[in-house]
């Protein structure tokens, strides 16, 4: 890992909260993610599974975790199993955790090898009542391939077909959600690379710079702050291509004249930020940009203002669709007579607004979380408006993440540049 190590208290902290929402004898079991291979011979970089993450701290593949807090053995309430190295596997792919690093890393007394699973497993599971199994309930997420957890559950209903099997992510939806004052801290240390990689990129913009040259100052910068990497892929998207939601081509030169959409944000510790700019890639904005610009800005700031403890998602991404609608009219993008006409189904301003204002975030850049529930004290949202003009090939994005707090909401890159005179200003200089 690249990153400074975490302080256990935060997965223990998590796991005592998922123990206690399991019915009376439970027994839970978490796998880290699949490997995947990239091709003969090698792997793609692996990825932990944030659930497992989130209760244990380790990130290495090829692990498991058991929590059975009733358990009738105090050695095995909480469980860890991690891959055993040997000379091979040191000089081939590097160091792996010893057991006394793990503990440290994940505050579990009981580590074992992998090799010991089974016997374990089946030593302990006919003294629990019900089995957890972690299915992947991400509602953003489409089931094809049957990944670990999967597997392992059509093992064990073979093996105890007479075990009641439940569903963690019930639990770990409401959990994960809640942002600990750690998680927070890691956000916020995700926010301030993504900074500290923005200014570097409006210092570097000009006319002529291709997209992925761009792209290259954004990974150097992350690299070089011990970011995990990109968040997600990373959106170069000057001129026209900034229409497509999700270019992520970051092939083309940047013409003077055009505005780039960015939407890039590091990770770090597994936690991600979530941002986008739109600049100009001459470093002024035109007059019709300037104005596009400030009224998804006001858009911006308005729904911002929105995001507090109780609000109803649909409530507050409808508030948002009207504000937008307002500055829509004023930009002439709409006609106010053909809103007042409108199928409320369909609203107008979905020509040039077509996806959602927030998401929740975390450990998944779109975080796992129920969209039928009111927000809370300790979410951390993205606030995201854009206007895409495809006839004008201009679009313009402006993203910043936000943390709801009992007196309101904290802006955690409320210190990135985003007026269009602070960003001229830099690039200027």
């Amino acid at each position: 890992m690249k990153y400074v190590p975490i302080s256990n208290r935060l997965f223990t902290v998590n796991r005592k909260n998922f123990v206690s929402r399991l019915k009376p004898c439970s027994l839970a079991i978490f796998h880290s993610n699949d490997e995947f291979p990239r091709n003969g011979d090698q792997n793609f970089l692996f990825k932990q599974n944030p659930d497992f993450f989130y209760l244990s701290g380790i990130g290495q593949e090829q692990s498991i975790l058991i929590l059975f807090p009733d358990c009738p053995n105090p050695l095995y309430k909480e469980v860890l199993f991690l891959r055993q190295t040997n000379e091979h596997i040191a000089i081939w792919e590097g160091h792996k955790y010893t057991k006394e690093e793990a503990k440290a890393a994940s505050g579990i007394e009981s580590v074992f090898w992998l090799s010991e699973f089974d016997v374990i497993l089946h030593t302990i599971i006919n003294y629990a009542d019900h089995i957890y199994i972690n299915t992947n309930e991400n509602d953003r997420y489409s089931h094809t391939v049957p990944y670990r957890d999967i597997r392992l559950f059509e093992s064990l209903r073979a093996k105890y077909p007479l075990h009641h099997y439940e569903r963690s992510a019930l639990i770990l939806r409401d959990l994960r959600v809640i942002k600990s004052d750690i998680e927070i801290e890691l956000t916020k240390k995700a926010c301030d690379i993504t900074r500290d990689a923005f200014v570097r990129v409006l210092k570097f913009v000009k006319p002529g710079v291709a997209e992925y040259e761009i792209e290259a100052e954004v990974t150097h910068e992350f690299l070089m702050q011990r970011a995990t990497g990109h968040a997600y892929s990373p959106i170069i998207a000057s001129g026209k291509n900034a229409i497509v939601l999700h270019y992520t081509e970051n092939n083309q030169v940047c013409k003077d004249g055009d505005v780039i959409l960015f939407d890039f944000a590091a990770e770090y510790a597994n936690y991600n930020a979530d941002m986008s700019r739109s600049i100009p890639v001459n470093g002024r904005y035109s007059k019709r940009q300037l104005d596009v610009y400030n009224a998804v800005l006001r858009v911006m700031r308005a729904a911002t203002k929105l995001i507090v403890a109780g609000a109803a998602w649909n409530e507050y991404h409808e508030e948002v669709g009207k504000i937008m609608t307002g500055e829509l009219i004023g930009l002439g993008l709409l006609d106010k007579h053909d809103v007042a006409k409108q199928d409320p189904k369909m609203p107008l301003y979905k020509k040039y607004f077509m996806h959602g204002t927030s998401h929740h975030l975390g450990l998944d850049v779109h975080d796992f979380a129920s969209r039928y529930k009111s927000f809370e004290v300790g979410n951390i949202l993205t606030c995201e408006p854009g206007i895409y003009i495809p006839e004008e090939g201009l679009a313009v994005r402006i993203e910043n993440d936000i943390l709801i707090t009992e007196n309101g909401n904290i802006d955690l890159m409320s210190d990135i540049p985003v007026e269009a005179e602070h960003i001229e200003e830099i690039m200027n200089e």
